[in-house]
């Protein structure tokens, strides 16, 4: 099954410095959508980016969007593209930190940085269009963002609340289960996808390789989305 959301693809772009919608990004939304936990519901969109995923919950009926992202550009390009396509979104600089203040929330979306990120990667010749690293890296085991957020989840999730989190098999998605799953949360995989590698990974399989991360001469990999709820 493949949801449409010619809304989103037509009205959404990514300025200079600001990560572009992807294959994760359309997964997730695939996701909210299938899942019809947004309508009249408080999301909050974490690692907003151009704010393609805030934007879909607001337009599945979300009662109130709130997106967050530490890139000053990236809140200012989600505004404008939720302007841009008739929707309302509070779009705020900050961590997930400063989300947490804002909560509790009803449903929480994010396309975090998941990618393993080497000793070398400033070296690394990835095109300018892929918007900024700190979109994607995420530490030698592309968890730097993944482990807090998962740990905080129930605190900032409402009883009976919703997380839907999409990331990369290499970014061990066995630990974000447990992570979520020792916090009291319920959590399964609930939807995933092959891609082949994008610039980034494929700058980045050699070394992947070197640390037995990747097997050698394969260059594809699964992003999934994790649902977590919370009773």
């Amino acid at each position: 099954m493949t949801i449409s959301y010619p809304e989103v693809r037509d009205s959404v772009y990514a300025t200079a410095g600001v990560y572009a919608p992807q294959q994760d990004s359309q997964l997730l939304i695939e996701a909210m959508t299938r899942s019809g936990v947004v309508t009249g519901r408080r999301v909050l969109d974490l690692c907003t980016g151009s704010g393609t995923v805030a934007i879909a919950a607001a337009q599945l009926g979300a009662s109130e969007v709130v997106a967050f992202d530490i890139c000053e550009h990236a809140v200012a390009c989600a505004a404008a593209n939720a302007s841009e396509a008739g929707v309302r979104v509070d779009a705020r600089e900050g961590m997930w930190v400063d989300a947490f203040v804002a909560g509790p929330f009803d449903v929480i979306v994010s396309n975090p940085p998941y990618v393993p990120t080497g000793p070398d990667a400033d070296r690394e010749n990835i095109p300018v269009e892929c918007g900024p690293p700190a979109a994607w890296n995420a530490g030698l085991d592309g968890r730097e963002v993944l482990n807090p957020l998962c740990d905080s989840a129930p605190e900032m999730l409402t009883a009976g609340g919703t997380m839907l989190i999409v990331q990369s098999e290499f970014a061990d998605t066995e630990q974000s289960l447990r992570r979520l799953r020792s916090g009291g949360l319920r959590a399964e995989v609930v939807l995933s996808q092959l891609i082949p590698f994008g610039p980034v990974m494929t700058a980045r399989a050699k070394w992947m390789e070197s640390i037995g991360m990747l097997p050698i001469g394969r260059r594809e990999e699964e992003i999934l989305v994790i649902r977590a709820e919370k009773s």
